[in-house]
């Protein structure tokens, strides 16, 4: 039975050893521990702060990201935007300035046209004029070779010229 119950001497100096290392720890263990635990509490809760922290500050910079990246996409809309604008412009820039020219180049030819038409037909009139006189002096001269043919033309022309007045 002194397996399972201890002497009365053993069990004193197993309490008084006990308490003399519980009052070391007490005294010089436990503060140290406790003190490490805490410090390590710290730590751990410093680096927890510090991730939300550097969590904070990504979902920010994602958020300023996608704001730059948006407004960069409206920038080259609008870009794209005044590009076309200004490919219209040109296009009808180009187009009235080539209507315009057309205009004149027909209005051109239609001046030169008309001055060729007049010129034809004032070259015309004055070789038919010339024609004309041609056949009258002809006529006349086959008509009045006679003396008495000359004085009847001159009877009439004066009767018509006084006529006329």
């Amino acid at each position: 039975m002194d397996l399972l119950i201890p002497s009365s001497g053993l069990l004193f100096w197993m309490s008084l050893t006990f308490l003399v290392v519980l009052c070391i720890l007490w005294k010089f263990g436990f503060p140290v521990i406790v003190n490490m635990v805490n410090e390590r509490k710290a730590f751990i809760d410093d680096s927890l702060q510090k991730a939300r922290e550097a969590n904070e500050k990504l979902a920010n910079i994602q958020k300023e990201g996608e704001s730059i990246l948006q407004e960069a996409r409206e920038k080259q809309a609008q870009i794209l935007k005044e590009a076309a604008a200004t490919r219209d412009s040109i296009v009808e820039k180009a187009q009235q300035k080539a209507r315009e020219e057309g205009a004149r180049m027909i209005e051109e030819a239609r001046n030169e046209i008309e001055s060729e038409k007049q010129a034809a037909i004032s070259e015309i009139r004055n070789q038919v004029a010339l024609l004309s006189v041609q056949i009258a002096e002809k006529v006349l001269r086959k008509n009045l070779s006679g003396d008495n043919a000359q004085m009847e033309l001159i009877d009439r022309m004066l009767d018509d010229v006084s006529s006329n007045k």
